[in-house]
C-alpha cells in the first residue's frame, strides 16, 4: 500500500510542475500595440478585477470601451480580449480548433484537472478523449442515470424539515456532491464516501488567490496554498485507489456509473485505445469540478427566483406534479434561466495559436479571446428585460444563437450539458413535489474558485 500511495504521490507532483502556469507556455510574445482598449492599470489589479469582482468588473469594462475590450493577466501580463455579442461568440467557437486552443485558455485549472483533461487538451488528443468520454453521457446512459438522480434527490428532500429556513446552496452542494460520487464515481460505500466528501468539498471551494498561487509555485508551502496541495494528494491517493479497485470488480461489466463505462469503453480500429488510470483520474476530476457546484449552483438560484414569485412556483409546482413532457420542458426551462440569469462562470476562452481576426479586429498569435457570458447574457438585445427571471423565454423556442452559452458552443460545447439538465429537472421535480419554496432576503453574486455562487447562499424557507 505504501509504494501505491507513493506512487501517486509522484504522479501528483509530476502533475504540479507540468501544469502549473508560470508564463513559460510556448506562445510567442503579444505585440499589444493593436488590441482593443482596456485599463492601463497594473497586471494584478486587472487580474483581481477578473477574478473576484467579475460581476461588476465585466459591466463596467463594456460600459467603459464597448463591445470589445482588453485585460491583461497574471502571470505575465498576456492579454486577454473579450467579447460581448453574439456574432462574435459564433465566430470563436466557428474557429479553426488548430488556431483557437482552448487547452492553453484553460491553464490555470491545469494543476488540479490534470494535463488529461477534456477542458485542457486541443487538437487530436481532445478529440480522441472526447469520443472515449461520449458514450457515458449519450442519451440512453443519461436515461440510465435519472432513476438514481431522483432516488438521492427525494433522500434530501425527505430530510428537511416543514418550517425549516436554510441556505438552499448548501443542500444544492450535499445533494449534487452525492450524485457525483454515487453516478459519476460509482461510490456506494458510506465509510470510502465519508473519506471522499470532505476532499472533494476542499477541492472546489478555494477561493480566486488559491488559483494564482499556481503561478507562483514558491506560494505553495505556505498558508492556504500548502493546505490545497496537501488535499489534492489525499484526493488523488483516493481517486487513484478506486479505479484500481474498479479495475478488479467482477461486477464490473454491469454497472452502470461514468467510472465504470469509462474503464470499459473502446476506441480504435482494432479497439486497443482506452484510458489508462491518469487518464481517468484527470476526467474524474474534471468532471467532478464542471458538474457539481455549477449544477448545484443553478438550483439553488432557481429555488431562490422561484421563491420570490407566487405564481412562477405555483406553475413550477404544477409542472413538478404532473411529470408529463410540457411539466419537465416547463422545468428544464426553469434551470436555463437560472443559467442565464445568473452565470455561474464568467467567459468561455480560447488562446489563438495564429493570428486570427474577430469582430474586425486583426489578434496576433498568443492572444487570449472568449466571450463574456456575463455581458452576452445581460444584453437586452439578446435577452428583453434581462434582469426579468422568465422561464418563458426558453419555453418552444430558443434565444438567439450564442446568447445563450453556459455550457459554451462549437465542436467543444460541454460533454455533460445534458448530464446537467437531466439532473436539475430530476431535483426540482423531487423538491417542488414536496414543498412549497419562499425566498429569505436578497442575494447577489460572489467568486468561489472559478464560478460565482450566491452570496447568502440562496436562503429560503420550505412549506408543505
Amino acid at each position: 500500500m505504501a509504494s501505491l500511495e507513493q506512487d501517486v504521490d509522484a504522479l501528483t507532483e509530476q502533475r504540479f510542475r507540468r501544469m502549473s502556469f508560470t508564463g513559460d507556455d510556448g506562445l510567442p510574445p503579444v505585440d499589444t500595440a493593436g488590441l482593443p482598449p482596456g485599463p492601463r492599470w497594473p497586471v494584478l489589479l486587472q487580474s483581481a478585477g477578473m477574478l473576484r469582482f467579475r460581476h461588476r468588473f465585466h459591466p463596467w469594462l463594456h460600459r467603459r470601451y464597448g463591445d470589445v475590450f482588453t485585460v491583461r493577466l497574471v502571470p505575465g501580463g498576456r492579454p486577454l480580449v473579450l467579447f460581448t455579442r453574439p456574432e462574435h461568440a459564433r465566430e470563436i467557437f466557428a474557429g479553426d480548433p488548430e488556431t483557437f486552443l482552448a487547452g492553453k485558455g484553460n491553464a490555470i485549472l491545469g494543476p488540479i484537472m490534470g494535463e488529461h483533461s477534456l477542458l485542457l487538451q486541443d487538437g487530436d488528443e481532445h478529440k480522441r478523449a472526447r469520443r472515449l468520454l461520449m458514450p457515458a453521457f449519450n442519451g440512453h446512459a443519461l436515461r440510465g442515470y435519472e432513476s438514481l438522480v431522483t432516488e438521492l434527490a427525494r433522500e434530501e428532500v425527505g430530510r428537511w424539515t416543514p418550517g425549516a429556513t436554510f441556505r438552499a446552496l448548501d443542500r444544492m452542494n450535499a445533494l449534487t456532491l452525492e450524485v457525483i460520487l454515487r453516478v459519476v464515481f460509482g461510490v456506494t460505500d458510506e465509510r470510502r464516501l465519508a473519506r471522499l466528501r470532505p476532499r472533494v468539498n476542499a477541492t472546489v471551494e478555494i477561493s480566486p488567490a488559491v488559483l494564482l498561487g499556481w503561478g507562483y509555485p514558491w506560494l505553495q508551502r505556505f498558508g492556504p496554498w500548502r493546505r490545497t496541495v496537501d488535499n489534492q494528494h489525499e484526493l488523488d491517493r483516493l481517486i487513484h485507489a478506486e479505479i484500481r479497485e474498479r479495475r478488479r470488480a467482477p461486477d464490473l461489466a454491469e454497472r452502470t456509473d461514468v467510472l465504470s463505462r469509462l474503464i470499459l469503453v473502446r476506441d480504435g480500429e482494432d479497439g486497443s485505445d482506452s484510458l489508462d488510470d491518469t487518464e481517468l483520474r484527470d476526467q474524474l476530476v474534471t468532471l467532478l469540478l464542471a458538474g457539481h457546484e455549477t449544477t448545484a449552483t443553478a438550483l439553488a438560484w432557481s429555488l431562490h427566483e422561484l421563491g420570490r414569485d407566487p405564481a412562477l412556483l405555483a406553475r413550477s409546482r404544477e409542472a413538478a406534479r404532473s411529470g408529463d413532457p410540457a411539466g419537465l420542458a416547463w422545468l428544464e426551462a426553469v434551470v436555463k434561466e437560472s443559467l442565464r440569469l445568473h452565470p455561474v462562470i464568467p467567459m468561455v476562452v480560447r488562446t489563438l495559436r495564429r493570428p486570427a481576426t474577430i469582430g474586425g479586429w486583426h489578434l496576433p498569435a498568443g492572444t487570449t479571446v472568449g466571450p463574456s457570458i456575463i455581458v452576452g447574457h445581460a444584453r437586452a438585445d439578446n435577452h428583453p428585460d434581462p434582469e426579468a427571471f422568465r422561464p418563458e423565454r426558453f419555453l418552444g423556442q430558443n434565444p438567439p444563437a450564442n446568447s445563450w452559452i453556459p455550457f459554451g458552443g462549437g465542436v467543444r460545447r460541454c460533454l455533460g450539458a445534458g448530464f446537467s439538465l437531466m439532473e436539475g429537472v430530476a431535483v426540482l421535480r423531487e423538491v417542488l413535489a414536496a414543498y412549497d419554496v419562499a425566498a429569505v432576503g436578497e442575494d447577489h453574486p460572489r467568486v468561489r474558485n472559478i464560478t460565482s455562487v450566491p452570496r447568502h447562499g440562496a436562503r429560503i424557507r420550505v412549506s408543505r
